[in-house]
Parts: structure tokens; sequence; C-alpha cells
């Protein structure tokens, strides 16, 4: 997305009772595209064109965006209406950093009470994630990759920790991490360290490779928001 954002206006209708739900799913696709990098700090972000994107009125589209003036991913300027707030490439890191700490903790909770069927189950996520790599099917990777880590913290049986990292995770790109220069080759090979330690039951060992599993996908992420920086200084 430039920062010059145009387009046609949503023509889909809503009742008062859908709305806060497609409110709540123009965020979450606000949010990756911001955290992806797809839109850059200070590109205009317009309601009727988020609407557009995903097939819904601009109305909840336009409650999304002030829910996200709230959360610190835009600001409203006069006469210039929203546009995405700045953002660099350490802000990335510790906000992946927050969540790596809490998935790290649901890790180390996961193997003291996985069983063998919850162990056969991730070891079927991670060989489908193999084979979506090998085909080079990024988005059944991505799906793959939600699917393993999800599974994980439903055996960690803790639902308050797994609400807080819910939301930590408002910040996490949903989609579009097979974007990133180097993402998937790391999650294949991190996948391994993680399935290594709930295997062996040891709670820090997986503590650990989730811990630098999401550190890791933050800091490629931060690098990729460093070289964009780069570029636009450049292109100024």
């Amino acid at each position: 997305m430039s920062g010059r954002m145009t387009g046609a206006t949503g023509t889909a209708r809503t009742s008062e009772a859908e709305r806060p739900q497609l409110s709540d799913a123009a965020a979450a696709y606000i949010r990756s595209m911001i955290m992806s990098g797809r839109w850059r700090p200070g590109d205009s972000v317009r309601p009727e064109v988020v609407g557009q994107a995903l097939g819904i009125s601009a109305t909840p589209a336009r409650e999304a965006l002030h829910v996200l003036r709230v959360e610190g991913f835009l600001q409203l300027l006069p006469r210039r209406g929203f546009q995405v707030a700045p953002l660099t490439g350490q802000d990335v890191r510790d906000l992946f950093e927050a969540h790596a700490l809490i998935s790290g903790e649901l890790a180390a909770r996961a193997a003291v009470r996985v069983t063998p069927e919850d162990l056969a189950e991730l070891e079927a996520l991670h060989h489908e994630l193999l084979a979506a790599a090998h085909r080079k099917d990024l988005a059944l990777l991505e799906e793959k990759n939600h699917a393993f880590h999800r599974h994980i913290n439903l055996v960690a049986d803790a639902r308050k920790i797994t609400w807080v990292l819910g939301l930590t995770g408002r910040y996490i790109p949903t989609r579009f991490y097979s974007a990133i220069e180097g993402w998937p080759e790391a999650t294949l090979h991190d996948h391994t360290g993680i399935l290594a330690g709930l295997r062996a039951g040891d709670a820090e060992a997986a503590r650990r490779a989730m811990h630098d599993h999401i550190a890791n996908s933050g800091d490629l992420l931060a690098r990729q928001f460093d070289r964009q920086a780069a570029d636009d200084e450049t292109s100024s």
C-alpha cells in the first residue's frame, strides 16, 4: 500500500449485531498489514478502502480505525485523516520479545502435560509444514504454523496466560509471514528444537526453544522494517 490510498466504497450491508465482529476482522487485517510492513508509517488508511478489501461496509472499518488509534497503530491528523503511526525495527523486536516470553511459558507448561497423542499431532503438523515448504505453498505453511502453535497453547491449559498472549498477539502479523525473508527456513529449523523439548518433557528446553523461535521471527521482520526505512530515506 502506498501512502496515497484510494478506492471504491464497500457496498456490503451489515446488521448492528454483525458490526462488532466485522470491525474486529477489519482491525486484525489492518494490524497485519502494518506489522508485516505492507503499510508503512505515514501511509494513509481510509475506511472505504479497508472495507473494499474485506468486502464489508465502511462503517465497521471506520470503527476499527478508531480502535487502532487507541492501540497506537494509527494516528489521526487534522485534514489528513488516519495514517500509520511511526514504527521502527526496534519496536518490532520489543513487541515480539514480549510475545516470546509469554509463548515460552506456555511451551514450558505444555512440556509437562503433553501426551503421546499430542506429540503425534504436533509431529504431523511439522511434517505438513515441511511438505508445504517443499512445495512452496506459503499460504498452507502459514496455516500449519498457526495450528502448531495453537496446539501447544491448548496443551499448556493455562487460560489466563493464553488470554494475555492474545493481547500481545494483536501486534504479531497473522498473515504475510511467508513474505518475510528467511522466515520459512527459520520456522522449520526452530520447530525442530521446540519438538525436542516437548518430546523430552523438558520444560526449560521447551521454554528456551519457543522464546528463541518467536524472538528470531521478530528479528527477521525487524530487519525487513529497517531495510524499508533505509529505502524510504534514500528515496525521500
